[in-house]
């Protein structure tokens, strides 16, 4: 007995933003449960095109759980079944054979689907673009030593500074907050001293940029957290919130 999967596989297939979409059966045979979820798509694709047919988009890159592109919602779940994993991270052992899986994009106003499971998260850059960066001239790298920063703060910065803007969090909300991703982003740069000269600029340009993309609003549901591959933490929300607050009323003391 080889131990090969057989499954189906319901696929949203939409050709573009302006047309509407629909699942789509699909029959995978001997299925190795060693295969990547991405792999068994290639898989799916190269029977697709052997056959004539239109293979299915899907965003990829690295392959590694770095680069956050790999955006599929699985059996109702941002990247599948397990916590702590990007789509290309999850492996085919994690179903069984004979099973159905359902996969669809992401699903918010904010990312347009391009097509079939690739929608568009450039709102994301542009969120980046209206704050989350430092434009000090720091000059040359300094010794680590002239520059002391608390270990805790450290520690804080780099856990935010691990999102990999793959949107999960959009996806997992029910009112597609991008409040989990805005807050890291704005952490990373906030808990350190290069970060400091913008802070109050930073947060204030940033959840506005938020707004006018079209996320939701953030109701601590704590499902974002839940299915963040990278486990970004929702002290980072609270962080950001206390920060915006203290930037409208002009104060540096909160």
């Amino acid at each position: 007995m080889s131990g090969n999967m057989n499954l189906t596989l319901k696929v949203w297939r939409q050709k573009n933003t302006k047309t509407n979409g629909e699942l789509v059966d699909y029959k995978v045979n001997e299925i190795s449960p060693d295969m990547s979820f991405l792999e068994m798509f290639d898989v799916l694709n190269e029977k697709l095109i052997t056959e004539g047919k239109d293979p299915i988009a899907f965003d990829h890159d690295c392959r590694e759980g770095i680069c956050g592109m790999c955006s599929m919602h699985i059996n109702g779940r941002p990247h599948g079944p397990l916590q702590g994993v990007t789509t290309c991270q999850l492996h085919m052992r994690s179903f069984k054979d004979g099973d159905t899986i359902v996969v669809e994009p992401w699903r918010a106003q904010a990312f347009p689907v391009i097509k079939d499971l690739a929608v568009n998260r450039s709102a994301f850059d542009r969120i980046i673009a209206a704050g989350g960066y430092v434009s000090i001239n720091t000059g040359n790298a300094q010794d680590a030593n002239n520059l002391p920063i608390s270990k805790d703060n450290a520690d804080e910065a780099f856990a935010a500074a691990a999102c990999i803007g793959c949107g999960a969090c959009v996806a997992a909300c029910k009112n597609a907050s991008a409040m989990l991703f805005v807050s890291a982003k704005v952490s990373q740069l906030s808990l350190l001293p290069q970060g400091q000269p913008e802070k109050q600029s930073r947060v204030i340009n940033m959840v506005a940029q938020m707004d006018a993309e079209g996320f939701g609003s953030c109701t601590n549901t704590g499902a974002c957290e839940a299915e963040c591959p990278k486990g970004i933490s929702l002290s980072n929300i609270a962080r950001m919130n206390r920060e915006f607050i203290g930037a409208e009323l002009g104060s540096e003391k909160y």
